[in-house]
């Protein structure tokens, strides 16, 4: 396989579960910890590694380093590999899954702006999703008339605080995640609920025309659930991990165990909420947004943008979804080609 993202938690799920099945890693991409890329380059022996910055390629203990977008894509084209595990945060993720794709390659896709801005563009039966709540509606799927399809929330760092308190949240309450422990970026999407929109965007165009929602489950042991138009209602239970959906999309006839089951006595309840506009005010654009769906750019761009104000501290953490709402309602047009999705990309995050 090639790995993009092999530093973060999902690429190190990925590598475990390659590690398991003896599966070869013939290319690993990575960011800045240079210290476990050099670990992984080790234990998994890669033919080609690329890095971020051209500053740490002399860090990186292999012949073949390069760096920088350019190079990852022309890891992609030059390697015999037929699937291609794109991880990587952010648009940048973008470039390698169109790619990949070109080169006629399988893709496991955690990079969920790849759908989430071009998915108008991208042929959805090459790709694999590793999500957990997008494996877990597949998982679901049988030949029975569906009335909607539904992804869980954990509720984020905040979904506890008395919302008066939200304007002043710093960068360092958003990352106090109450379930786990994941990047920053995605971390700051859990807490706005960005990242439940764009899990439904990418729902929305992997599995067609319907009706899509979210709702919070605590616990995050339920995944996705789906109801039939026939009033019953499937839920797809597992314990949180990236390795079950991970493993499903290296071998899809998966027979191994791969999680412990999940105890429901141990358990003993599960909690569920409503995603409310007052905690999470990016959610006043939800159902528009699922019936233009290729309207996506425009929010994700802004997002990204947003993001980048508040780590600085430039805004506050509520001003974010004030400037990607804005930005959807500026920016009220369609994109008709792959070339008008970079171009209204690049046009969105100059105007904020």
């Amino acid at each position: 396989m090639v790995l993009l993202g092999s530093t973060g938690s999902i690429g190190v799920n990925t590598l475990e579960v390659a590690k398991k099945f003896s599966m070869d890693v013939e290319v690993l991409v990575a960011g800045n910890n240079i210290e476990l890329l050099n670990k992984q380059i080790k234990e998994h022996n890669p033919k080609v590694v690329v890095v971020a910055k051209k500053e740490d390629v002399f860090r990186v203990n292999h012949s073949h380093v390069f760096y920088g977008q350019d190079s990852i894509l022309d890891a992609i084209k030059n390697s015999s590999s037929e699937l291609v595990v794109n991880a990587l945060v952010g648009f940048l993720g973008l470039r390698p899954t169109l790619t990949a794709l070109k080169c006629k390659k399988r893709v496991a896709l955690a990079n969920k702006e790849s759908l989430v801005a071009c998915g108008a563009f991208i042929d959805t039966s090459k790709i694999q999703p590793i999500d957990s709540e997008h494996f877990g509606l597949w998982y679901l799927m049988q030949n029975r008339p569906v009335e909607k399809m539904i992804i869980t929330a954990s509720g984020g760092a905040f979904r506890n605080w008395d919302i008066a308190r939200l304007e002043h949240a710093t960068l360092e309450d958003t990352q106090k995640h109450p379930n786990w422990s994941m990047g920053q970026k995605i971390t700051i999407d859990s807490a706005t609920m960005m990242n439940k929109m764009f899990e439904l965007l990418e729902a929305r165009w992997l599995f067609g025309e319907g009706r899509y929602d979210a709702i919070i489950e605590t616990k995050s042991l339920i995944h996705a659930l789906i109801d039939f138009k026939d009033g019953s209602t499937t839920a797809h239970f597992a314990n949180a991990s990236m390795q079950l959906p991970i493993a499903f999309a290296l071998d899809g006839s998966m027979q191994e165990n791969i999680l412990p089951h999940v105890d429901l006595l141990k358990i003993g309840s599960l909690e569920f909420r409503e995603i409310t506009t007052d905690r999470y005010p990016i959610w006043q654009i939800k159902d528009s947004l699922l019936k233009n769906p290729a309207r996506g750019v425009v929010v994700n761009a802004a997002n990204e943008a947003a993001i980048e104000k508040f780590i600085s501290r430039e805004i506050g953490f509520m001003d974010m979804a004030k400037i990607v709402i804005n930005a959807y309602e500026k920016f009220d047009v369609l994109p008709k080609s792959v070339d008008d999705v970079f171009g209204l990309d690049e046009e969105v995050r100059r105007s904020i």
